[in-house]
């Protein structure tokens, strides 16, 4: 199991907006999951700058990478990253 993590601070809506429009049309072609997309998550400990939280499942890496490097994910990528600041990283899950 892999998981992508996204904490996302949006700094341009409408071009944000962009990235949205199409991403699930694109998501849908590849073996993820949506496990949450949350906008207020309560904060436990530290600090957190951001607008927006995303975690979304793949079975497998390769899954992963079928998705994150496709032709059409790349094609609509580069709306979400002129539109908003975003840490995001793969975690490798246990089980």
């Amino acid at each position: 199991m892999y998981y992508f993590v996204a904490n996302i601070f949006i700094k341009d809506p409408r071009e944000y907006q962009k990235y949205l429009d199409r991403s699930e049309e694109v998501f849908k072609k590849y073996r993820g999951a949506y496990l949450a997309v949350d906008n207020e998550p309560e904060i436990l400990e530290g600090t957190w700058s951001y607008t927006r939280h995303v975690l979304i499942k793949f079975d497998n890496k390769q899954d992963f990478l079928n998705w994150y490097y496709s032709e059409e994910y790349q094609e609509i990528l580069q709306h979400r990253l002129k539109g908003a600041v975003c840490d995001s990283l793969l975690v490798k899950g246990k089980i």
